[in-house]
């Protein structure tokens, strides 16, 4: 929930409204969100019970299918989707700092290099601080959308009629490929609802708990998103919905005056520095586990001696976001960029799935994925046309990504070399 909840569901429903400019078709698309995540959530559930290790995506590619597979996915994951999602937070956090206490672009950049720099030490000390920061944040984050939803209703400042038509027209409102690029940012507003199979190793009992936080943390998540949304549609029209960059500041300030938007301003703040939070928690176990098999840097795999955490891999993480920050700026230029790395990454573990049904049927699966094989099919024809529908429209985005995946396969082929050796 922490590192699901976080910048997406304040940033992108303006985004979306104006893709999707009808109610309807606005709370069907979130709906869609929540239950395509669900369905890679059902794959992820067996493959990190199968293989409850650190890593993720990087792991289950490499016994699926060849150790170059889970190079590129885990190479893409660490540099693209984590640290790209890192980078991104950080200077839309630091945006928000530089807009509270009027600072210049140079000092906003600063901001975001600190958060980045503090929020690691933070995880280089202990994983169970980590951990305890991403639940709190979580629980404060869930618990106040839905006050939030509870409350708004009852200031009267709205308008029931905002939510109309929630079927009339729907079919002439958008044509389809409308539909697929606006779950572009909703896919994004659920990225994270994986985070716990790249620490599946620190898990107790992985083969129960694992199933349990993926279903558990994305239905409360799924949940408080259509409440969300439905707030911001009884705030504002669909038409000025789909005008505003932060959904939750601009309703606030419909709902309860001025003072209400600049709180819920400094919530969004809050909520950004949980999710980047979690997104250092997660990522460093990549690159950790790949240096575990000698298919990463040197030193990277490094536990520290006393605080037990891959020291080594939260600090190589945190100079690759603090790069990304100082070369990409700001959150939009990196949005397109991380999601289609993220739709490769998913349709490439989920397609491991049915590799490894066949190869290793004997394996011992704790859990069993629901829907096998008509839910987890589904699940990648729609990731293929939101990822062709990205390429289409975002391609400059989309190429950067591809490019970071192809500069994999040299270093791959000369840490594949060492090795061998």
């Amino acid at each position: 929930m922490a590192s699901v909840v976080g910048s997406g569901i304040f940033l992108t429903p303006g985004i979306i409204a104006d893709r999707l400019p009808h109610a309807g078709l606005i709370v069907a698309v979130w709906v869609v969100g929540g239950l395509l995540s669900l369905a890679g959530a059902l794959a992820n559930a067996e493959l990190g019970s199968m293989y409850p290790r650190a890593g993720g995506d990087y792991v289950y590619l490499r016994e699926a299918f060849h150790p170059m597979a889970g190079f590129l996915v885990g190479w893409l994951s660490f540099f693209a989707i984590f640290a790209g999602t890192i980078a991104t937070l950080a200077a839309g956090f630091a945006a928000g700092i530089g807009a509270f206490f009027d600072l210049d672009t140079p000092a906003v950049l600063l901001v975001a290099v600190l958060t980045i720099v503090a929020t690691s030490g933070l995880n280089h000390v202990s994983v169970r601080w980590g951990a305890l920061a991403n639940n709190i944040t979580g629980y404060v984050k869930v618990v106040a959308l839905l006050v939030l939803g509870v409350v708004a209703p009852l200031t009267g400042k709205g308008s029931v009629e905002n939510l109309r038509p929630l079927v009339d027209g729907i079919a002439s409102a958008a044509p389809p490929l409308a539909f697929a690029l606006a779950l572009s940012p909703v896919l994004f507003s659920f990225l994270g609802w994986n985070a716990s199979i790249y620490v599946a190793s620190e898990i107790r009992q992985p083969g129960r708990n694992l199933p349990r936080s993926l279903f558990l943390g994305l239905a409360i998540c799924t949940v408080v998103y259509l409440v969300t949304n439905l707030v911001y549609l009884y705030a504002l029209p669909v038409a000025d919905l789909g005008q505003v960059e932060n959904a939750g500041e601009a309703a606030a300030r419909v709902l309860f005056g001025s003072l209400g938007g600049s709180l819920m301003a400094a919530f969004v703040l809050a909520s950004i520095l949980g999710t980047l939070n979690a997104n250092v928690l997660v990522g460093p176990r990549i690159a950790y586990a790949m240096a575990l098999d000698r298919l990463f840097f040197g030193g990277v795999d490094r536990v520290h001696a006393g605080y037990h955490t891959p020291a080594v891999a939260i600090w190589v993480q945190a100079g690759v976001a603090i790069a990304l920050v100082l070369v990409l700026r700001t959150f939009p230029n990196a949005l397109d960029y991380t999601i289609f790395a993220i739709l490769v990454a998913t349709i490439a573990d989920t397609a491991a799935l049915y590799v490894l049904r066949r190869r290793q049927p004997d394996r011992p699966r704790p859990y069993r994925a629901w829907g096998y094989p008509w839910v987890p099919a589904l699940y990648i024809a729609a990731n293929l046309v939101i990822a062709w529908s990205l390429l289409w429209f975002r391609s400059r985005e989309s190429l950067i990504s591809l490019g970071v995946l192809l500069a994999g396969l040299p270093f791959y082929a000369l840490f594949a070399a060492r090795q061998r050796r």
